[in-house]
């Protein structure tokens, strides 16, 4: 969720002193405009996953949902990783450009615009959508089957408490980074700071956390469903 979030903040301002021309060049897509993509992507993806991958999954694995519920949301967590390393090098390209070629004018309180398509920060963008499609979605289902049927009224509230303490964290994280490098990462002009250092060290983050969620899950214990337990009753009588 902290990789999640900085997609909702650095990718804007990337997009600010980025091009975000388009067409006949003289129209202009809001910086902000761009977060949309992530949200389409969503979107798009989880009819998809719905009505073509899980039926594949289903018959090529003898599984119920496709894939079990945390396998969905380790997929989500490997997604971000990728999200952010994709994040860094576009970044990194940004700021190339910015620093070696010639230069679109300038943002008032932020800096150079670099001559580097906008469009190039869609594939982060889509893969946050993707990430979210995984992990959230696996979360969520977390909650509702696996919680006790008495705590089943408050589940969505703790998966909302997730994401408002990522939220928290996301914001500790860029203090802590701020004050260790001096402010020399995290720039008002981002070409003068190195957001693409800060994306490759919330992706090893990333990657010790999955670490961390593969050992657990690994001791984990599904829960038995409604039906399965009918069914072990039924066996028991006959």
């Amino acid at each position: 969720m902290v990789a999640l979030g900085q997609q909702h903040t650095y990718a804007v301002f990337q997009a600010i002193q980025a091009d975000r021309r388009l067409g006949n060049r003289k129209f202009e897509i809001p910086a902000a405009s761009y977060a949309v993509i992530q949200m389409l992507s969503l979107t798009l993806f989880i009819p998809i996953y719905d009505r073509v991958i899980v039926p594949f999954l289903r018959r090529a694995r003898g599984n119920e949902g496709g894939i079990t519920i945390l396998q969905r949301v380790g997929i989500g967590m490997f997604l971000s990783i990728i999200t952010m390393l994709v994040s860094g090098i576009v970044e990194q390209r940004r700021r190339t450009i910015a620093l070696t070629k010639p230069t679109l004018g300038v943002v008032p309180t932020k800096g150079a615009i670099s001559s580097m398509s906008a469009l190039w920060l869609i594939p982060q963008l889509a893969l946050a959508g993707l990430t979210e499609a995984f992990a959230n979605v696996g979360l969520t289902e977390i909650y509702y089957k696996q919680f006790p049927e008495n705590m089943r009224s408050v589940a969505g509230s703790l998966f909302h408490c997730g994401q408002a303490g990522s939220s928290y964290l996301s914001s500790l994280l860029i203090l802590i980074v701020h004050r260790t490098t001096q402010g020399a990462w995290l720039t008002e002009d981002l070409n003068k700071g190195r957001v693409d250092y800060f994306y490759y060290m919330i992706a090893g983050l990333g990657v010790l956390n999955l670490g961390y969620f593969l050992l657990c899950s690994s001791w984990y214990k599904y829960k038995a469903n409604h039906d399965t337990l009918e069914l072990q009753l039924e066996a028991n009588a006959d």
